[in-house]
């Protein structure tokens, strides 16, 4: 009976115990959900909210609710599919010459070479340059008369300003300024391989391209899944940095869906319809995303 008796009082002291625990953490957390909240969610639920309304720049100007009139606008916006176009070709070729950059980069760190330290933080420089500064130097760079670019090759091109150089100079920018985070990451993952599977693999006789091809790419695939995933969604939702190398010009050939949207509400004070691309950009960009997430998580399985 004494042990029948006890049983209750112990578990009941336990979960109160286990309850004033969770509090206590929650009480902790509460000071950083807050910040959280106001400057992210805060802001995500209102720019939806403003989607669906004709909210527009101007004093005394009424703003009312009009459901879908907003995105069927925007799938007959020829200005806009074209923004869309150019936004996925600049984020997949970003994103694939950065990661293939930057697996270079990370194998090259990897290995036991003089001053390798110095050479690691220097290649997280750019990382810890702010976009506007890196578009404002890119610019000296491409400048066409006295640009270090147009300086070495001995040439006068408006890289900037030419319609069928403007989308890949700003792509060559685009995979400097976010090769050093890709590869931090890749390099973590590749001091992470275990030194016994490589010691396996030589013993049958394996090469260099053997035991990448057969160890270091297998093992590095989630860190591959993750990075790539997370660089294509940072690189098609570029604003800053493209905004100060070329505006969206010329012609538009390189306005990216956020330099529409911007255009669309601050320049013509659209600021319903700019908010109903952004949502729309946001939800293809998750599709997108869940397709290539889904294909690689069923091809790991």
């Amino acid at each position: 009976m004494t042990a029948l008796g006890a049983r209750p009082y112990g578990g009941r002291r336990g979960g109160s115990q286990t309850g004033r625990r969770s509090g206590g953490a929650l009480a902790l957390l509460l000071p950083a959900f807050v910040p959280v909240l106001v400057f992210s969610v805060g802001p995500l639920v209102y720019g939806i909210l403003l989607a669906f309304t004709d909210a527009r720049s101007g004093r005394n100007t009424a703003t009312a609710f009009v459901g879908l009139e907003n995105f069927a606008e925007l799938l007959a916006d020829g200005d806009f599919w074209e923004s869309f176009r150019i936004g996925l070709i600049w984020g997949l070729s970003v994103t694939v010459l950065q990661f293939l950059a930057s697996l270079g980069l990370a194998l090259l760190l990897h290995e036991d070479l003089r001053l390798r330290g110095v050479a690691r933080v220097l290649a997280v420089v750019p990382w810890a340059m702010p976009p506007v500064v890196i578009g404002l130097m890119w610019r000296l760079v491409y400048h066409p008369d006295a640009g270090l670019l147009n300086g070495l090759f001995g040439t006068r091109v408006d890289w900037l300003h030419d319609f069928s150089l403007a989308l890949p100079a700003i792509v060559v920018v685009g995979v400097w300024t976010g090769m050093p985070q890709t590869t931090v990451v890749l390099l973590a993952g590749l001091q992470n391989v275990p030194r016994e599977l490589y010691e396996a693999v030589s013993v049958d006789g394996a090469g260099a391209w053997r035991r990448f091809w057969n160890v270091t790419l297998p093992q590095l695939r989630p860190v591959i899944v993750a990075i790539t995933s997370l660089d294509f969604v940072w690189n098609i939702n570029q604003f800053s940095l493209v905004y100060v190398l070329t505006q969206g010009g010329p012609g538009g050939r390189t306005r990216l869906p956020m330099l529409f949207a911007y255009e669309e509400a601050f320049r013509y004070g659209f600021f319903g319809y700019a908010a109903t691309l952004g949502v729309a950009i946001t939800i293809v960009v998750l599709a997108v995303l869940g397709l290539y997430l889904w294909r690689q998580a069923r091809e790991a399985a």
